[in-house]
């Protein structure tokens, strides 16, 4: 069969790998499926083409991803500022419900007119406060305040705590040691 140089050209398509090591390895590859580079690019090439007409039109093109990637990153950049944002509202949220909880044991026995004034109503005490203490045996007050998230510059959260363990220690639930606080039940 003798083909024309026309024929020759018009069938040739000429391909640069970004680099010689990349040649070598597709040689290589080549070599190892015992067939020629020309053969193993068109199998290749062949093989991609039916995968992308199987998927028909779900094969998004090198543009197309990077655009998608793109939108997808923009999309993260969001969800992350709104996600900080949202932690910080919690963490608003959370310091203003403890104060909220501490407030009954901050207002306790005052003189009003002479005369001691006695705390009325209902006292929640802190569940955490409570669980801390059973499981801990002992624990002391700087251990307390970290455990519950409280700094000591929330001088008022540290009194309400400060507080409970005392009623606490009045109904004989809890005891001072030289270590700490001790849950007697």
């Amino acid at each position: 069969m003798v083909l024309k140089n026309n024929q020759l050209t018009d069938r040739a398509i000429y391909v640069y790998l970004p680099t010689v090591d990349m040649a070598d390895e597709w040689k290589s590859k080549a070599d190892k499926a015992s067939l020629s580079v020309s053969k193993f690019v068109i199998e290749h090439v062949e093989n991609s083409l039916k995968q992308e007409d199987e998927r028909k039109g779900s094969f998004a093109s090198r543009a197309e991803l990077l655009k998608h990637l793109e939108e997808k990153e923009e999309e993260n950049v969001s969800l992350k500022n709104e996600n900080r944002m949202l932690k910080m509202l919690a963490d608003n949220f959370d310091k203003e419900l403890k104060k909220y909880r501490a407030r009954p044991f901050l207002e306790y026995d005052t003189e009003h007119k002479g005369r001691t004034k006695k705390f009325q109503g209902i006292r929640e005490y802190d569940k955490e406060l409570i669980q801390l203490l059973k499981e801990q045996g002992t624990i002391d007050s700087d251990r307390i305040l970290k455990e519950l998230g409280i700094r000591p510059k929330d001088t008022d959260l540290v009194k309400a705590i400060s507080r409970q363990l005392e009623l606490l220690q009045e109904y004989r639930l809890v005891a001072p040691t030289v270590r700490g606080w001790r849950w007697v039940e």
